[in-house]
């Protein structure tokens, strides 16, 4: 019998147990279990790579974990599994022993980072930052070819990011002088001729610029100043940076201290990230990755080769939003905008009080705007309004960025009310984004199908899935989505809805 068959079988009959007693950790109420286990367990047996997209929030991943442990835990052969490490412990002292106790079986399961028997056909559990740097840079930390399942890879490339990102801290530059004394004088002066040239520059929201050929040359004079003596590695990869292409470069300034940090990372990962997938067959889980099945522009942005890919829908029955949006408010880029935002604002939390609801959440990717709402809520409405805070009941008002919301929603209370003032594209104030555009344009590639409304979408499919668990209401502010031919997009990505026309108290 092929493992698939087995598993099946396996985990068709635990979920009938957990029927039976549904207080267990481990819920089955997921439609999905026996097919994606079937999927993962094919993908083991054959060695070939898969894309899944379970649909699920990250306050409700666990659901689908029960899939992939059956299969995994079955499997003969050695698993790494890569996942966050705030799952780590749930894993390991529940989720995994749970299985394993219904399953009779002794399957090594161990957290690592690296495996260190020669011939270990367990499962091992790493963070996603352990493993990445593994693969990237060469390391021997995993044996290639073992079959690895990375759960969570909404956040991959931003993973991916982070480990090609190139810093140098103020620690740096102080280490530098300590390595090389008798250069300390120029080294200083460098430093501070770098430190005029970036302060120069006009403050911005996000505190950050893109370095000019002037900056990027002052680091050059040092580099072949100091060119003949042993760096510290930081200083290695920094200058080795400014001979690949499609690097960007920028700093991170400090202007209450007058520190500065400088960065360098690819513009794109497709080139870094092609080798990975040749070392391993992966399976790689995301929530909503994107709204077609086969997710062409997340697999080109990561560099993933054709593979089978599968995407779970919400469902239509338990699952819709109820969305609401209003047409003829102000466009976002308009002056009147503001002021109508903070009037539909206050129209969506009287409704919501009349309703009785749970958490209100007011997502403004506006940094200056958001700050704005912030404060003239907390003037009317009090303790109740939290910004960017974690410490919310269930009738409190979050006014939240973008990230702030994807980054904490798992610890928060689900909301019953999200209202999103604008669509989250990326803005082009925002260096880092600018600096990517540009890459785009060089390339005379259309930057907005390929980089702006993809990555908007995704934020906007993660945004709302909580509130799907509770049928909740999300109400869009943003009229584009009414009048711009990538409407139909952003509206599909929030299918399955159910479109309120006007928010009418609970008896009405």
């Amino acid at each position: 019998m092929p493992i698939e068959a087995k598993v099946h079988e396996q985990l068709r009959e635990f979920l009938r147990s957990e029927r039976q007693t549904p207080t267990l950790p481990l819920s089955p109420q997921w439609p999905h279990h026996l097919t994606m286990a079937r999927l993962v367990a094919r993908a083991l047996r054959l060695g070939r790579s898969a894309l899944i997209q379970t649909g699920l929030p990250p306050t409700i991943a666990a659901r689908h974990r029960l899939s992939y442990l059956m299969s995994v835990l079955m499997w003969p052969g050695p698993v790494i599994l890569v996942i966050p490490e705030r799952w780590h412990q749930q894993l390991l002292d529940v989720e995994i022993p749970r299985l394993q106790d219904w399953n009779a079986t002794t399957k090594p399961v161990v957290s690592s980072d690296r495996i260190d028997e020669e011939n270990f056909s367990g499962l091992v559990v790493a963070a996603p930052e352990v493993w990445l740097r593994d693969r990237l840079f060469g390391g021997n930390r995993f044996s290639q070819n073992i079959p690895t399942i990375i759960d969570g890879v909404d956040d991959l490339k931003e993973w991916a990011f982070q480990q090609l990102t190139v810093a140098l801290h103020p620690e740096d530059w102080n280490r530098l002088g300590q390595d090389l004394p008798d250069w300390s004088d120029t080294i200083y002066n460098y430093r501070a001729k770098l430190a005029k040239a970036l302060f120069q520059h006009p403050a911005n929201p996000y505190q950050c610029h893109l370095l000019d050929n002037d900056e990027l040359g002052i680091i050059r004079e040092l580099q072949q100043q100091i060119s003949e003596r042993q760096l510290p590695a930081a200083w290695q990869r920094f200058p080795q940076a400014q001979t690949i292409s499609n690097w960007m470069f920028w700093s991170q300034l400090d202007r209450a201290y007058g520190y500065f940090s400088l960065f360098a990372a690819p513009v794109e990962l497709a080139s870094s990230l092609q080798s990975v997938w040749q070392q391993q067959p992966v399976v790689l889980i995301g929530g909503s990755l994107e709204p077609d099945t086969q997710a062409p522009l997340f697999r080109q942005q990561i560099g993933l080769p054709d593979v089978t890919c599968v995407k779970f829908s919400p469902d239509r029955h338990h699952e819709p939003i109820q969305l609401y949006m209003r047409d003829g408010l102000p466009l976002p880029n308009t002056p009147r905008f503001r002021h109508a935002l903070y009037g539909e604002i206050q129209h969506l939390l009287a409704w919501q009080s009349e309703a009785d609801s749970g958490l209100a959440v007011i997502v403004v990717g506006d940094i200056p705007l958001k700050k704005q709402v912030g404060s003239a809520l907390a003037a009317e409405y009090g303790s109740r309004v939290h910004l960017e805070s974690t410490a919310c009941g269930d009738r409190d008002i979050l006014v939240t960025g973008w990230s702030f919301w994807r980054h904490h929603q798992e610890v928060l209370p689900t909301p019953n009310l999200l209202a999103i003032a604008t669509l989250p594209f990326p803005s082009l104030e925002n260096p880092l984004v600018a600096g990517r555009v540009a890459y785009y344009k060089r390339q005379r590639q259309n930057w907005f199908r390929l980089y702006l409304l993809p990555e908007a979408l995704q934020e906007l499919q993660r945004a709302i899935a909580p509130v799907r668990s509770v049928q909740g209401v999300v109400a869009l502010l943003d009229n584009r989505v009414l009048h711009r031919s990538y409407g139909t997009q952003v509206l599909s990505a929030l299918s399955p809805h159910a479109r309120l026309h006007d928010l009418l108290p609970p008896n009405g």
